[in-house]
């Protein structure tokens, strides 16, 4: 259903919309339940009543026998049977005196009822002829009323959750459609700034690349040129997030073996500048020869993040531990660390815990759909004041 409507909705967004589909199809069952019980219980009142006139006739006829046993009892001493119904007498202490039912359970405070498919019905004599002083009858249940009811109550059940199930989805698509403006609306302005955004922040890394930083004897300009290389770089990472988010239906992967020992290692030199802002020190534990057979660009963008989240959730002075190992990653900090109940939610889009850092929360988004598209695994350990570990294994 998702699918039919176009929309590209965030995880936390897509449970939403299905937990609403499921309360709403068990409201509609229940509701349809409930109709069918009414109408089971009204076509049983009405079959007890029509079979209750029958049951009057026949009881009228054995307790006319019994009348006639009653005053002839030397001369025939037989109770009264018939083939028609079964029948049992009760005195008025309500113990039996005879009975040739087929089912045992006698409820004599009723006048018609069912029990084990047999229909019973309760009459008491004007006088108590052979002491009895209550006359059951019993016939067997009529299962053509059930067959039939049942099969209604089935096209009932069928037809009519078909025709809520699809109100809703009408209903649903209605609602929806602020939503999918809204989100068109966004991806269209993702788009465009990030068009206008590409130009001018290649132009400034490229440029201070260009730069020995190292070389110039001003110390001043040395840190405002790193903090435009920081401030570029922070730019720069967002912007291919906000692209990758933007395009990534558009993107055709181009899949081999690449050498992560040097991505990593290209990678966390991309990022020193940004963590020797925080004074934050690396601690590389990377094999090399380490192969993976993956997009490059999507491969990079998961380091990336994994990266800049661990720089910037890290504490001042802090350190950031990359092992990387045949077929395992792993990308441990020394930062603010988070809840365990939260983080079976770190991967949903605009997902946010700590709020005094910048960011949209898509880094981990992407990170889980690249790594859910090339089967990675991928693991989160984390205590709070101590850090955080990310384990990818492939």
């Amino acid at each position: 259903m998702l699918k039919s409507l176009d929309i590209d909705l965030p995880q936390s967004e897509k449970k939403t919309l299905w937990g609403f589909l499921t309360l709403y199809s068990v409201l509609c069952i229940v509701i349809l339940l409930f109709i069918s019980f009414l109408y089971y219980n009204f076509k049983k009142d009405l079959m007890l009543q029509n079979k209750r006139l029958i049951l009057q006739e026949y009881s009228n006829d054995l307790i006319s026998r019994l009348k006639d046993l009653h005053i002839n009892f030397d001369k025939y001493k037989f109770y009264p049977r018939d083939e028609r119904f079964n029948s049992a007498i009760y005195d008025s202490d309500r113990n039996l005196i005879f009975s040739t039912l087929i089912s045992p359970k006698v409820k004599l405070d009723e006048i018609t009822y069912t029990t084990n498919n047999y229909i019973h019905y309760i009459k008491e004599p004007e006088s108590y002829y052979l002491g009895a002083k209550y006359v059951l009858l019993e016939i067997p249940e009529d299962k053509a009323w059930i067959n039939d009811v049942r099969n209604k109550v089935t096209i009932f059940l069928i037809c009519g959750f078909s025709i809520m199930f699809i109100c809703g989805y009408f209903l649903l698509k209605l609602f929806l459609r602020p939503m999918r403006d809204s989100l068109h609306l966004l991806d269209r302005f993702i788009k465009d700034t990030t068009h206008e955004l590409n130009t001018p922040i290649s132009a400034i890394i490229t440029n201070i690349e260009m730069i020995d930083i190292a070389s110039l004897e001003d110390v001043k300009l040395q840190k405002k040129l790193k903090r435009i290389d920081t401030g570029a770089k922070t730019v720069s990472n967002i912007y291919q997030d906000l692209t990758y988010l933007a395009l990534k239906n558009k993107i055709i992967s181009k899949n081999e073996d690449l050498d992560l020992s040097k991505i990593v290692l290209n990678r966390i030199d991309y990022f020193k500048t940004l963590a020797d802002v925080k004074k934050i020190s690396f601690i590389k534990n990377i094999n090399s020869g380490v192969k993976i057979f993956c997009d490059e660009k999507k491969i990079g963008k998961v380091v990336d993040n994994l990266l800049s989240n661990a720089i910037k959730y890290n504490k001042i002075s802090g350190s950031i531990e990359v092992i990387l190992e045949n077929k395992k990653l792993i990308i441990k900090d020394s930062g603010k660390g988070i809840q365990k109940d939260k983080i079976p939610a770190m991967f949903e889009r605009y997902a946010r815990f700590d709020k005094s850092v910048g960011g949209f929360g898509i880094g981990l988004n992407i990170v889980y759909m690249i790594t859910k598209e090339y089967n990675i695994d991928i693991k989160i350990k984390s205590e709070l004041n101590i850090g955080t570990q990310m384990e990818l294994t492939w």
